[in-house]
């Protein structure tokens, strides 16, 4: 074997990273890979570990914003959050301090199984969110469909990371690509099977972003969608 491809997140790359310190491991769509200490630094990483970072904690904050311009009367929505996460407080923290900016208490709901989910959806709507902003993360991302229809079935306004949400009817989503952080990822490999070391590869940064509206799912909402927000989106789905 020549090289891993640790694709999916946090788990899979530390899982691979558990085998070896020698072979050269891309990881893909990884959230502070410093901070969890999958790499030494971003320029420098060190070791037999590169691969592709993701701005998902970031996004989120922007997230919570778009939300409160779909829904302007919210004054609490939901973060949804798996609390296993390795990177779960890196996660929870941008999205309650960028909350709070705009006058909205935003309360963390988790989930890490299929129960849980339903049990998330029911205290969101419980305690009177107006919104959910659903956090990038391997394991809610697994459960696209049911999260997507768990927002439809409590009338919940929800924006999302990645557009895969939207094409499966989910009202909204920002953030990066992931078939570019795949696509990317998939250079770095041939870049290693070809000789160069991981040592020597800088860790990659997303630069292409989606912001994607699907109109069906507003109109079943009761939502009018603003204007600006229609005009800045890249993808509106009718």
């Amino acid at each position: 074997m020549n090289v891993l491809f640790a694709a999916g997140g946090p788990p899979s790359a530390f899982a691979a990273k558990a085998t070896n310190t020698t072979i050269p491991i891309v990881f893909s769509a990884v959230n502070h890979p410093v901070e969890l200490g999958l790499v030494a630094s971003l320029n420098r990483p060190g070791g037999n570990v590169t691969g592709m970072s993701m701005f998902t904690a970031e996004i989120a904050a922007k997230n919570i914003s778009l939300l409160k311009e779909m829904v302007p009367a919210a004054t609490i929505v939901a973060s949804l959050i798996n609390p296993t996460s390795p990177a779960a407080k890196i996660y929870s923290d941008p999205v309650v301090t960028a909350a709070s900016a705009l006058g909205i208490t935003a309360r963390i709901v988790n989930a890490s199984t299929e129960q849980d989910l339903d049990d998330a959806f029911a205290s969101s709507k419980k305690f009177g969110a107006a919104g959910l902003v659903v956090i990038g993360e391997p394991f809610l991302d697994s459960q696209r469909d049911k999260i997507v229809a768990l927002a439809q079935r409590y009338a919940l306004p929800a924006i999302y990371t990645f557009r895969e949400y939207i094409t499966a009817g989910g009202l909204m989503s920002y953030g990066p690509s992931l078939s570019d952080a795949y696509r990317r990822g998939g250079i770095y490999v041939a870049r290693i099977l070809k000789g160069e070391k991981p040592v020597d590869l800088p860790v990659m940064q997303p630069t292409k972003f989606d912001f994607a509206i699907n109109l069906k799912t507003a109109r079943a909402l009761g939502l009018n969608v603003p204007p600006t927000l229609l005009a800045t989106a890249d993808e509106v789905i009718e």
